[in-house]
């Protein structure tokens, strides 16, 4: 049966469909959690605001969508979580010891490693757009200056969901050198946005 299907069933009160779909799309909602942070929470908190935006896809998907089940799951995992992430940022007025979603693009390996931080705001004027791009900007370079490349390398891949097997695999690094750069890299990082503050 395909998701489309068992989306139309869930709707139509199907436990064990709900079930199935919630259980089968689990990996890509923490693969997305995975690209936020939350001051004041842990990933379970995004990863449960994840699972919110999966069970609105499958009670809301409808027949006549031009896109996939996957590819509707996905818009809504992300929209549950990223106003999860500006409800957080609104209540404490503060970009950076809020909520910072981070979204990162790589290139290959002969090219230069580029991170896009996307901020959630409701800053309606264009001046405040151009300040945060800068602050951006800033914060990207700060990243680049402060991690080793192998932590930028791990970041980037724990980043784009890959688990501690998978990087080892693909980076040619053991379980443990993976576990001491994560750390790393949180206090890197979280002194970074203490700076920012």
């Amino acid at each position: 049966m395909t998701d489309e299907e068992l989306s139309f069933k869930a709707q139509n009160g199907d436990e064990i469909s709900v079930n199935e779909l919630l259980k089968k799309y689990k990996s890509l909602v923490n693969q997305i959690a995975r690209s936020y942070f939350l001051t004041g929470g842990d990933i379970e908190d995004i990863v449960q605001e994840g699972m919110i935006g999966l069970y609105k896809a499958i009670m809301n998907y409808k027949k006549d969508k031009t896109a996939s089940f996957k590819t509707f799951a996905s818009t809504c995992i992300k929209h549950q979580i990223q106003s999860a992430v500006r409800i957080a940022s609104s209540e404490k007025n503060k970009i950076l010891s809020s909520a910072l979603p981070i979204m990162e693009q790589l290139n290959n390996e002969e090219d230069d490693e580029k991170s896009e931080i996307v901020f959630p705001s409701d800053l309606p004027s264009p001046d405040d757009k151009i300040l945060e791009k800068e602050r951006i900007q800033e914060i990207i370079k700060h990243i680049h200056n402060t991690l080793s490349p192998l932590e930028f390398k791990v970041l980037n891949l724990y980043l784009k969901g890959y688990n501690y097997s998978e990087i080892s695999k693909l980076g040619n690094i053991s379980k443990k050198s993976i576990d001491n750069a994560l750390s790393r890299i949180k206090n890197k990082l979280s002194f970074l946005k203490a700076d920012h503050e």
